[in-house]
């Protein structure tokens, strides 16, 4: 059962990540369809047979760096009491990234990770003139620990599970779009295969509004989810192109995310 809880953590950010880099906007974006200081937050819900609890809530916020282009983007993941208590297991993820959106790139990304009693530190330093990135991860309770060490070779545009939820938004999306796109994990580089199928209704808190659903290949051999599965993500048809649902389905059981609060 606690396997289902693991890979619902990470379903939770990825769920909205790898849609950032699935076009590749123009380098000189006049203007981001977001202001410093937005927020959204979503709750996530998995079910399993006839059974559906409420796992977890995720904020993300966007501030714009003081005297700079660049942008610091946040995401917190929060396990509910009732995951807890039914299933013995917790969960706490806040990601923080820089991106350079102008660029088209992730600068930076920290991490701190809770799962139970285990925690994890982690920072992940992107160096686009050597072209990889160095993943560093340790352990704050034991000091003697050896840190677990990554490096990959990277490529622009990069982004990583924070960051790409934001890189999508200034672009013009079309059925019949695919992409095959790069995202940064733990020090890794995945390419991931991104299709835009069709575009429907979907009930938000904004009421019943045009979406795009997008299909990422996010499950599989060599993938960030080594395990059968398939993911849809709703982004709102309009100029903010807002994300408002995702909905996972694997052998464990089925994880649904939706926007409950959007603030600016």
């Amino acid at each position: 059962m606690l396997s289902i809880f693991r890979v619902s953590i990470l379903v939770f950010l990825a769920a909205f990540a790898h849609i950032g880099a699935l076009a590749q906007p123009e380098k000189a974006a006049k203007q981001l369809p977001f202001a410093s200081g937005e927020t959204l937050t979503y709750e996530g819900k998995i079910s399993r047979l006839l059974i559906s609890i409420s796992i977890a809530d995720v904020v993300f916020t966007a501030d714009q760096i003081p005297d700079s282009t660049n942008y610091r983007i946040r995401a917190k993941a929060t396990s509910k009491g009732t995951l807890l208590k039914l299933f013995g297991f917790s969960f706490l993820q806040d990601y923080e990234s820089t991106v350079d959106f102008t660029n088209q790139r992730v600068l930076k990304t920290t991490k701190h990770d809770v799962q139970k009693e285990r925690i994890r530190d982690s920072i992940a330093d992107f160096d686009y003139t050597q072209k990889r990135v160095s993943y560093t991860e340790t352990d704050p309770n034991d000091a003697n620990r050896p840190p677990r060490r990554i490096a990959s070779a990277i490529e622009e545009p990069m982004y990583d599970l924070v960051t790409g939820i934001y890189s999508i938004r200034p672009m013009k999306l079309a059925v019949g779009q695919n992409f095959e796109v790069a995202i940064s994990d733990s020090g890794l580089v995945y390419n991931v295969p991104v299709r835009i199928t069709k575009r429907e209704r979907q009930k938000t808190i904004f009421g019943k509004v045009w979406c795009w659903r997008l299909e990422p290949v996010i499950f599989g051999n060599g993938r960030l989810i080594e395990q059968k599965g398939n993911m849809i993500i709703w982004l709102m048809d309009d100029e903010r192109k807002i994300p408002v649902r995702a909905h996972i389905n694997t052998t464990y059981g089925e994880v649904d995310v939706r926007l409950r609060l959007a603030s600016k």
